[in-house]
């Protein structure tokens, strides 16, 4: 069998805004340093080649940035048409480039996410195989733990509940939120938590980057009894030697990384021995390409992966990781798409259709409020 060249043809940017059932809040809520989250602002990219092979592909962001990432995208797409769909390393440098005046990193490597992905959803799609397959998986679920039941906004109560019916659903593990100013409430919460799920359900704590020295290190003294799996976020994201200590310091492993944009953020993180759980995020590096070039970096020292939100693409990365990792449970993204992912037993199972093994819903369509195309359908 030959190989029988193929270009693309055509590329769809897609901007849309999904409402979040209600208000959401963290620790950065709390101190001050953000409003609380209302809505999710995605990117999505379809492409179609000549063969007539597609792929689909999404980046987003929380809160401000998503109509950057957007304008950034229509700057640089039409470039990528006329391109072979299987160079996928090759076109995500020749975007870089092409926008490479406003940085490496951050909105301009977020918005060549979405493309990025998709390109590799377009891969899989044609060569009949799941993602996770396609990478060479080493496992065909992956542990799962809850996220969104277990904001600061939420009482006590409604975090207990919240959990119970994960569990019940076949979710794996429970995260919950710290960082308040009030460090005695933070222990009380966990206390409650912690009580509610017996001493052998996984729980994680995150702090989301709230705070300082002296206080993550005395919160995590006093979070030691709880045998957490981790606590995530602890100091600023930028704070290599801190977190380094902080590892050095404390039995309970450190988890951090979901807010840098790049690799090479993420190697410092790793060169100074700052985590002992890292946590990236596929659309904020910029992709899959870059992902995978993390994925190796990080499994040569020794760490442990838990990537963040994005299951939908993290579920397939994390199969493909070499030890056992994690993936992140988040509900909010699934009216976006017409499949739902299996979880059974602790455990997120990598779906049977081929590429990511999502397509974009009806509900998707209508939440869109700006649209590009390049090329020809």
């Amino acid at each position: 069998m030959t190989y029988a060249p193929d270009t693309i043809r055509h590329i769809i940017l897609s901007a849309a805004t999904l409402p979040l059932a209600g208000p959401i809040s963290d620790a950065k809520v709390f101190t001050g340093r953000q409003k609380p989250m209302t809505e999710v602002e995605m990117l999505f990219a379809e492409i179609t080649t000549e063969q007539g092979f597609t792929g689909l592909g999404f980046s987003y962001s929380k809160r401000a940035g998503g109509p950057a990432q957007y304008a950034h995208a229509r700057e640089v797409a039409e470039l990528a048409i006329g391109e072979d769909p299987n160079d996928i390393a090759k076109l995500y440098d020749k975007l870089l480039w092409a926008g490479a005046s406003v940085g490496r990193s951050g909105v301009a490597t977020q918005a060549l996410a979405a493309i990025d992905i998709a390109l590799y959803d377009l891969k899989a799609r044609r060569a009949g195989l799941p993602l996770a397959k396609l990478l060479g998986a080493h496992r065909d679920a992956v542990r799962t733990y809850n996220t969104s039941g277990g904001f600061l906004h939420a009482s006590i109560e409604e975090i207990q509940h919240n959990a119970s019916r994960s569990l019940e659903a076949g979710i794996g593990g429970i995260k919950i939120k710290v960082g308040l100013p009030d460090t005695r409430e933070d222990l009380r919460r966990v206390t409650a938590v912690r009580e509610h799920l017996g001493p052998d359900v996984p729980l994680m704590v995150d702090a989301n980057q709230q705070w300082d020295r002296a206080t993550a290190l005395r919160m995590g003294r006093a979070l030691e009894e709880f045998d957490l799996v981790w606590i995530e976020e602890p100091l600023d994201a930028y704070d290599v030697e801190g977190h380094a200590r902080l590892t050095q310091a404390l039995d309970t492993p450190i988890a951090t990384g979901e807010m840098l944009a790049s690799v090479a953020e993420h190697e410092k993180l790793i060169l100074g021995r700052a985590c002992d759980i890292i946590q990236p995020d596929a659309p904020r590096v910029g992709g899959i390409t870059q992902f995978l070039r993390l994925s190796t970096l990080t499994h040569q020292a020794g760490l442990a992966l838990a990537p963040h939100f994005a299951m939908e693409i993290h579920l397939h990365l994390a199969a493909a990781y070499p030890t056992e990792p994690w993936v992140e449970h988040f509900d909010w993204l699934d009216q976006l798409f017409e499949e739902r992912l299996e979880i059974a037993d602790g455990r997120m199972l990598v779906p049977e259709r081929p590429g990511l093994g999502v397509t974009l819903s009806s509900r998707a369509r209508e939440l869109t409020h700006a649209s590009a195309e390049f090329g020809r359908p």
